[in-house]
């Protein structure tokens, strides 16, 4: 036996991939040890993977060596789901990024799970339909990582989450069985709902080569305002009475002042620096349904105490508020060296509780959290400014992380509305599940992966 496994599966490897898209030495794989998070660990070696049969081969090849393989796209994760733990396979989808097919018929389409999020809706375009989730890193996140992680995004609330839109997949499984699965197969009383299963499995249950997802047809109108008010509580509070005048809006996102300032100090867009807390809203349907809506919307916020309204007078306003609420993290990761961002979600009654729990938390350690999110799903994103450099710093973090979960928990709530478990948040797993819930959730991932070799040491303990 070679005392050098690299060589050894390298040389499997070969057999079924070229050479110029299997990656070993150290220079290429730094760039493949980490993800949005602040973790890193370096993978044995780097499979550029163009097709299903590739990714089929690779999964066989891992088994034989009992090496471990964690799929990855664009690593724009912000959980440590694409982060080689044990070294190891990664699988690089991103060349896997062909839309293979638009079904005007059925409103579907058809893509390779490495096809960039935006790209989808930029083909969708030409025929007047739109693919509804958008994360707020459509800009570079694949399919894949999309279903993997069940990625949410601004228009959740009223349009659903990414899993909302999955009809059918094709998965390789750990031994390297490809399967394909869609909705229709799910009629009959007798079977299972795989696709639900594989949907936020976080690549622990197999690796998505291709995806058919529904979509729709693109809102003729559209209506967006920013509202102002004097703190983040009460531009809480202002959600509950918006979803009570009768409207589901498209977006409905907030901001609070330490967010305000550095999207502002970023982009230089004309933000209200001095509020509080912003809410930023859209309605979209045809003329006359949004007029009526955002007659609706605007009312409610005036009744719930918003000092100011501003409402967007045409598409280069509206676009710019929107840039503005998706360049909230890169804004905050500006003000200090670390940035610890949370994905703390809890019923949108809730909503005004997290708030002022994290508030608190903040004040007790001492520590600067921007916040902001997705009112409208009650999911919002507490960040923490520091510098981790600093000992005392991250013990500080440490304990205000986990005191914003316990209080979310508490409150109702899930430790993750959009961003996954990962390796990020496993530990925090027992706050939320009993040991029963954990130990079936092991007994499937064993069954499907008895050597562990899939993503090994993401979401369960």
């Amino acid at each position: 036996m070679s005392l050098n496994p690299k060589l050894n599966v390298k040389r499997d490897l070969s057999r079924f991939v070229e050479p110029s898209r299997i990656l070993a030495e150290p220079a290429d794989l730094i760039c493949y040890s980490y993800d949005a998070t602040r973790m890193e660990s370096m993978p044995l070696i780097v499979v550029r993977a163009r097709s299903t049969q590739e990714v089929s081969n690779v999964m066989r090849v891992a088994n034989n060596h009992r090496v471990s393989v964690t799929p990855r796209g664009a690593a724009t994760g912000l959980s440590g789901g694409s982060i080689p733990l044990k070294g190891g396979i990664v699988i690089d989808m991103t060349l896997m990024d062909r839309i293979l097919d638009i079904d005007l018929d059925n409103l579907r389409v058809t893509v390779e799970s490495g096809t960039v999020t935006n790209s989808v809706n930029v083909a969708l375009a030409r025929f007047g339909l739109i693919y509804p989730p958008d994360p707020s890193s459509h800009l570079a996140s694949t399919i894949g990582g999309n279903i993997a992680e069940n990625a949410g995004g601004l228009r959740g609330l009223k349009y659903g989450v990414t899993g909302d839109y999955v009809y059918g997949l094709e998965v390789v499984l750990p031994d390297g069985t490809v399967i394909k699965t869609t909705k229709d197969e799910q009629m009959s009383l007798g079977s299972f709902d795989l696709i639900r299963l594989l949907i936020g499995s976080e690549g622990t249950f197999g690796v998505i080569t291709k995806a058919v997802l529904d979509v729709r047809p693109d809102p003729v109108t559209r209506k967006s305002a920013l509202a102002v008010f004097d703190d983040l509580r009460q531009a809480s509070g202002s959600v509950n009475a918006i979803i009570s005048y009768g409207v589901i809006p498209a977006t409905l996102e907030i901001m609070d002042n330490v967010t305000i300032r550095a999207v502002e100090e970023f982009l230089k867009i004309g933000l209200p620096m001095e509020a509080g807390a912003i809410l930023l809203v859209e309605v979209d349907g045809d003329g006359d349904s949004v007029q009526w809506e955002f007659d609706r919307v605007t009312a409610a916020i005036k009744k719930s105490g918003s000092s100011d309204l501003k409402i967007a007078e045409d598409d280069s306003e509206r676009e710019n508020l929107w840039t503005a609420r998706r360049a909230a993290l890169s804004a905050l990761s500006r003000v200090k060296p670390s940035t610890i961002l949370e994905d703390a979600t809890v019923p949108r009654s809730r909503l005004a509780d997290l708030v002022n729990e994290v508030e608190m938390i903040s004040r007790k350690y001492g520590l600067i959290i921007g916040n902001f999110g997705h009112a409208g799903d009650g999911n919002m994103h507490p960040t923490i400014l520091t510098d981790l450099r600093i000992d005392a710093e991250a013990k500080k973090v440490e304990m205000a992380v986990e005191e914003i979960f316990s209080a979310t928990i508490k409150l109702g709530g899930t430790l993750s509305g959009e961003h996954g478990i990962g390796f990020a948040k496993v530990k925090f797993i027992p706050l939320e599940f009993t040991s029963s819930d954990i130990d079936v959730m092991r007994r499937i991932k064993l069954t499907l992966d008895p050597n562990n070799i899939l993503n090994p040491g993401k979401v369960l303990l």
